[in-house]
C-alpha cells in the first residue's frame, strides 16, 4: 500500500536521549496514562536567542512570554527567574504569573474586552495594558481614577492590511483615544501595539513602521509613547525542508484514514523561524522609510516589545501515549492509544498535527524490521472523529500493544489549548524533566494538568 512520505520532527539531543531512555516507559507505567514532558532548558535557550537578536541589532528590546501557549507553571517560573516579561489575557493567567514570581510591572495584559476585575488588578500591580477599544479605554480610565493609580497603556492598532480583524483601533478611533488620553492624568500612554495573523515579516515591518510614526506624533501631544509591541507570530520550524516538500508533493486523500481531507495545515517547515524571524524583522525596511526597523526604533528612542509563545516553546516539550490496541485494516492499521485527540489541539483549527510520532517499542521479541508499517492513530473514546492522527504514518517497525507513541514539539499550543476530561478521563499530567548530571530526573509540574 502506498503511504504518505515520512515527516519526522526535528529532534534535539535531549529528546533523542530520552527516546532511548527507559524513563519514558517507567513514567507511562507510573502515571497510568498519557502524559506531557516539559523541557525547560529549551525554553531558556529560546529566550536567550531572542534577546541576542535584540543585542546584535543594537535595539532596546523586551521579550514577553505569551502564557496562553501553555498552562504549565514551569515556563512562567523560568521567565520570572530570567527577567522576561509575561503576556497574559485573563485574571487567572495574571494571578498565576504573579504567583510564579513575575513582577506586576513585567506583565502586559492583552485580549479584547477585558473584565473590570482584570483591569483593576492590572492597574494596581502596575502592569502594561493593551487597550483594544474605546469603551475599554473609558472603563480603564475610570478604574484608574477609582484606585488612584496611573494606568500604563499601549493603544492597539487595527492592522490596515487585515481590516476584517476584530482586534484594535482604526485610524479614527486611534485619534479619539489619543485625544482622551492627552487630557487625562490617570493614564500613561507608553506606546502602541498590534495583533497580526500569520507570519508575514513584511507586513509586520510595515505596521511596526507605522507605530513608530504614531509614537512621534503622540509625543507632540505630551504623551510618553516610547515603546511598541509587534506581538508574536514568529514561526516554528518543525520538520526539514526536503521532508516538507516531499510530503506536500505526494499528498492525497487515500493517505489518510477514511480519505479524510483538510482545508490546510500549519506551515510545519519555515526557513526563517524563531529568533531568526525577529532578526529578519529588525533588518527589514518598512514601506515609506529609508532605513531598517532597527534603525528607526534606535533613532526614535523606542523600546521594541515582542510576545512570542510557540517560538519560546520550540522543542521544549513533547507528548507520550501508550498503544492500547491495534486493529488491522486493508493495508494499514488503526492504533488506539490511552488518550484523546484533545491532547493535540490542532483539531481546534479543524486541522491535524502533522509531524510523525516516534514509535518507542516496549521490550518484546517479535519486532519486525522490514517496514514501513502504515498506521493511523485513534483515541480511546467512542467518537468516530476522535483521531490523533488521520494520516497513515509509515512506522519503521510494526506497532504493538504496550509501545509508546511520542509526539515531538507539542509544548506550543498543542498540550492543553483544547484539553477536556471527556469520558471522565483525567487530563494528562505534565512532567518536568531535566538532566543536571549523568541521568534524567523528573517531577510533576506545579500545575500538572
Amino acid at each position: 500500500m502506498e503511504v504518505t512520505a515520512p515527516l519526522p520532527a526535528h529532534a534535539g539531543p535531549q529528546l533523542r536521549s530520552l527516546l532511548a531512555d527507559p524513563l519514558l516507559h517507567e513514567l507511562g507505567h507510573g502515571l497510568g496514562g498519557p502524559y506531557h514532558v516539559l523541557l525547560p532548558e529549551l525554553f531558556d535557550s529560546n529566550a536567550a536567542a531572542f534577546r541576542r537578536a535584540f543585542t546584535d541589532a543594537g535595539v532596546d528590546g523586551r521579550v514577553y512570554y505569551a502564557k496562553k501557549a501553555n498552562k504549565a507553571a514551569v515556563y512562567v517560573e523560568r521567565a520570572a527567574v530570567a527577567g522576561l516579561g509575561v503576556d497574559v489575557a485573563s485574571h487567572g493567567e495574571l494571578r498565576e504569573a504573579l504567583a510564579s514570581g513575575v513582577r506586576g510591572e513585567d506583565l502586559v495584559v492583552t485580549g479584547p474586552a477585558k473584565a473590570d476585575e482584570l483591569l483593576r488588578v492590572a492597574v494596581l500591580q502596575g502592569a502594561l495594558v493593551a487597550v483594544d477599544a474605546l469603551d475599554e479605554l473609558d472603563r480603564l480610565l475610570a478604574l484608574a481614577t477609582e484606585v488612584e493609580r496611573r494606568a500604563r497603556v499601549l493603544l492597539r492598532r487595527l492592522p490596515p492590511e487585515q481590516p476584517g480583524s476584530r482586534f484594535g483601533l482604526d485610524a479614527d478611533e486611534m485619534a479619539a483615544a489619543l485625544h482622551r488620553c492627552a487630557s487625562d492624568a490617570s493614564v500613561d500612554v507608553e506606546g502602541f501595539s498590534f495583533h497580526l495573523s500569520g507570519y508575514d515579516i513584511r507586513q509586520r515591518a510595515d505596521l511596526a513602521g507605522e507605530l513608530v510614526r504614531l509614537c512621534l506624533r503622540a509625543r507632540e501631544s505630551g504623551l510618553r509613547a516610547d515603546r511598541i509591541s509587534v506581538g508574536g507570530g514568529f514561526a516554528v520550524d518543525y520538520v526539514g525542508e526536503d521532508d516538507w516538500r516531499q510530503f506536500n508533493k505526494s499528498l492525497r486523500p487515500e493517505h489518510f484514514h477514511a480519505d479524510k481531507t483538510f482545508s490546510g495545515f500549519y506551515p510545519y517547515h519555515s526557513p526563517v523561524a524563531g529568533a531568526d524571524g525577529l532578526r529578519a524583522l529588525l533588518a527589514s525596511t518598512p514601506v515609506g522609510e529609508d532605513t531598517t526597523l532597527a534603525g528607526l526604533v534606535r533613532a526614535a528612542g523606542i523600546t521594541l516589545l515582542v510576545e512570542p509563545g510557540r517560538a519560546l516553546l520550540d522543542r521544549a516539550g513533547f507528548t507520550v501515549f501508550r498503544v492500547r490496541g491495534v486493529k488491522e485494516r486493508d493495508g494499514y492499521a488503526i492504533l488506539t492509544v490511552d488518550g484523546s485527540s484533545l491532547s493535540l489541539s490542532e483539531q481546534w483549527f479543524e486541522s491535524e498535527f502533522l509531524p510523525d510520532p516516534v514509535l518507542v517499542p516496549a521490550e518484546r521479541q517479535d519486532i519486525a524490521d522490514a517496514g514501513p508499517y502504515p498506521a493511523s492513530v485513534g483515541a480511546a473514546t467512542c467518537l468516530e472523529s476522535d483521531m490523533l492522527t488521520w494520516r497513515k504514518i509509515p512506522f519503521p517497525v510494526r506497532p504493538a500493544v504496550g509501545d509508546l507513541l511520542v509526539y515531538a514539539n507539542t509544548a506550543g499550543y498543542q498540550m492543553d489549548s483544547n484539553e477536556s476530561p471527556f469520558h471522565d478521563l483525567p487530563l494528562p499530567p505534565k512532567v518536568v524533566v531535566d538532566r543536571p548530571a549523568d541521568r534524567f530526573r523528573w517531577r510533576l509540574d506545579r500545575r500538572h494538568f
